[in-house]
């Protein structure tokens, strides 16, 4: 599988003489030539896998697709190397060349987000959030962050979250328009006086205002935190304002928007060296301290030189014309979408997410999900503002567009992939919250289509690449 941001690049002759004869090349079609030998079964379900991605249409938000150099890199045989601690500092032998590729890594990161700190060892966003906010905050001190039926994140002090247990967690939220209330996030920091201050979302479809968020974290004398766990592709390729140096720390998750693998990424700008709580160590350290030793032990050698290499194809001109089109195409499915009847919440979007009020066109959001999931398209119910169902239920979907600019798909095809959610959405009968009915043979006409547009603008090694910047210059 592969994404389109390296549509048509002609391999290097290092990296086609690696593809060919190279020992990690070597080492992978061994290990897939054995897999298929001995265990059949689960390669079996591994190949059902890429035939399934391949025939889907994904509108996962929180999604996009790894080069197949970024899966082969996480599946490198550094996989086999331990080595607690950081480069040059380990707590065992054997590491030099993982030592090399961590500090690649780190490089390609503060390059590519212009930082001058990162730590690449996080294993998620979600660790690398808990490894900064515990290193900032005693015990039962206090966080300020987004709510989550506004938009926020789990991490961000949700009570399901250890976060909102180990922390007092104060909560903002929204104004009538749906955006961030910027006036009540200034009366709660002045009012509980918070240790850390979180700027980021997992729900929200508008332009963060970090610069007014450093703002009144320095009213206050709180640390500003930025996730742009969601945003981080269109913030290094220029189509998000950047936090790297309005924020004291900016941490993501690689998956979501760069293309890389499962982990996560702690960044810092101007403010590094900056003193921590005790007023001398500088952030830096604390950030290194915060992950190793005291929230991880060793890390995973292979998802660094994945993280490496998907750093290294975001830094490139085709990952910036995929970005653009990301944000294009969200604009016009959202348009579509409203055209169409629905409730986008905030009535538009700057980014790749499309948030739905669907619960007055009758489906659930958890209905809405498993019915077009039946029909091979992938959207998740959410939570919106206000909403009076569960968190298994909801009365919001979300929609991307990662993925369907990675296939290379541009405005048009947003207009089509908005009228199939319509069809399948209107060709469902809600039975509860959770049980609906659609008729099989309409649900199978729809899959037929889903499949025919997905082989158009296909994601497999074999079927081909498109080329997003063609697109672009089509003005389609």
């Amino acid at each position: 599988m592969a994404g389109q941001w390296y549509a048509g690049r002609t391999p290097t002759p290092h990296e086609d003489a690696g593809s060919k004869g190279g020992e990690q090349a070597r080492h992978l079609r061994v290990g897939m030539e054995s897999l298929h030998r001995a265990d059949p079964e689960l390669a079996g379900l591994l190949d059902a896998e890429i035939r399934h991605q391949d025939a889907t249409l994904a509108m996962i938000a929180s999604a996009s697709v790894a080069d197949p150099s970024v899966l082969a890199a996480g599946g490198a045989a550094l996989s086999n190397v331990t080595a607690e601690g950081y480069p040059a500092a380990r707590y065992h032998p054997g590491a030099a060349r993982f030592d090399e590729v961590e500090l690649l890594a780190i490089e390609r990161a503060k390059d590519l987000f212009g930082a001058q700190y990162a730590n690449v060892q996080p294993h998620s966003c979600s660790s690398a959030n808990l490894a900064v906010l515990t290193a900032l905050i005693p015990p039962g001190g206090t966080l300020l962050g987004l709510g989550l039926d506004a938009g926020g994140h789990l991490t961000h002090g949700s009570p399901a979250s250890v976060t909102g247990r180990h922390f007092n967690a104060v909560h903002y939220g929204l104004d009538r328009l749906g955006r961030i209330d910027y006036a009540q996030v200034a009366e709660l920091a002045h009012q509980h006086r918070p240790k850390v201050l979180i700027a980021g979302a997992s729900a929200y479809p508008r332009t963060v205002d970090f610069d007014r968020f450093r703002a009144i974290a320095d009213s206050v004398g709180a640390y500003l935190l930025a996730d742009i766990s969601h945003i981080a592709g269109l913030v290094a390729a220029g189509e998000h304002p950047s936090p790297i140096n309005a924020a004291h720390i900016t941490t993501t998750s690689t998956y979501k928007q760069l293309g890389g693998p499962r982990g996560g990424l702690i960044l810092s700008g101007q403010d590094h060296r900056a003193p921590g709580p005790d007023g001398r160590t500088p952030l830096f350290r604390l950030m290194q301290r915060a992950v190793f030793p005291q929230s991880q032990g060793t890390p995973s050698p292979a998802t660094i030189a994945a993280k490496a290499r998907a750093f290294s194809l975001a830094a490139g001109p085709e990952f910036k014309d995929t970005a653009r089109l990301i944000v294009e195409n969200a604009a016009a499915l959202a348009a579509e979408l409203s055209a169409l009847g629905y409730r986008v919440l905030t009535g538009g979007t700057d980014n790749h997410m499309v948030l739905l009020d669907i619960i007055d066109r009758g489906p659930t959001g958890v209905v809405a999900e498993r019915a077009l999931e039946q029909c091979a398209i992938l959207a998740n119910r959410n939570r919106i503002p206000g909403d009076t169902k569960p968190p298994l239920v909801t009365s919001g979907l979300r929609l991307g567009t990662n993925i369907l600019a990675q296939r290379g798909m541009g405005p048009e095809q947003m207009r089509e992939c908005a009228r199939l959610v319509h069809t399948v959405l209107s060709a469902t009968t809600p039975l509860s919250d959770t049980e609906y009915l659609i008729d099989p043979v309409r649900a199978a006409r729809i899959r037929e289509d889903v499949k025919d547009l997905c082989a158009r603008y296909p994601l497999s090694v074999e079927a081909g690449f498109n080329n997003p910047a063609a697109l672009i210059g089509a003005g389609q």
